[in-house]
């Protein structure tokens, strides 16, 4: 039963760390590299990068700068989409630098998994939002923004101190994950398409001409 929780407690750390990455890389860094530095938790050796005292600080000017750019709408979308080329790989070599010690075929698949995990979280953080702007208020954006910091820390934090809770809820996550996904990739669609109409200058005139007959 010792040697499940350890497998249990590795998966939690090592999938946690890229389900965060999806979301917010920064606060994930954050969380680990603080508590890390402070003597509250012992990181795995590929890891341990993250209590230097440079890469907490570049954690911070970052979480800052997203922070604000986050909650303003449009340029949270254009923030998640040069962050596909960050949190993804970021994700996955943090993945795999959690899992501690071991072969590096099995490092190897924990980054694979770890980046397969963020992606997905990334694509539904990035999707969602896109269709949150469709609201003509800000106060939407600033809601579910702060919603996705709590859920990181109080993710990680489950992760780290309830790791076979943190480990059932992600089976959930992700299951609702891959449900939701093609939904909000059709809504998605819908939105840039109305968008480009509107770019374009095209309007419905079907309806119009089949007034004018009348």
């Amino acid at each position: 039963m010792e040697h499940l929780d350890k497998i249990i407690e590795t998966i939690s750390l090592t999938m946690g760390v890229a389900w965060a990455s999806g979301i917010n890389l920064y606060a994930a860094i954050l969380v680990l590299g603080g508590l890390a530095a402070t003597g509250n938790m012992t990181l795995p050796p590929g890891l341990e990068v993250l209590t230097e005292p440079m890469v907490l600080f570049a954690a911070a000017v970052m979480y800052f700068v997203e922070f604000f750019a986050d909650k303003i709408p449009g340029v949270d979308t254009g923030w998640d989409s040069i962050h596909t080329f960050i949190r993804i790989p970021a994700g996955a070599m943090l993945a795999a630098g959690a899992v501690g010690d071991v072969t590096p075929a099995v490092a190897i698949a924990a980054g694979l998994l770890g980046g397969g995990l963020s992606a997905g979280t990334h694509a539904t953080k990035a999707g969602s939002r896109v269709m949150i702007n469709t609201s003509p208020e800000p106060v939407t954006n600033w809601v579910v923004s702060v919603a996705e910091d709590v859920a990181v820390i109080g993710g990680l934090w489950a992760a780290l101190h309830y790791p076979w809770a943190f480990v059932g809820a992600l089976i959930v996550f992700i299951i609702l994950m891959i449900w939701l996904l093609p939904k909000i990739w059709r809504g998605v669609k819908k939105v840039f398409q109305f968008i480009g109409r509107i770019l374009s200058g095209k309007r419905d005139y079907g309806n119009e001409e089949e007034g004018s007959e009348i």
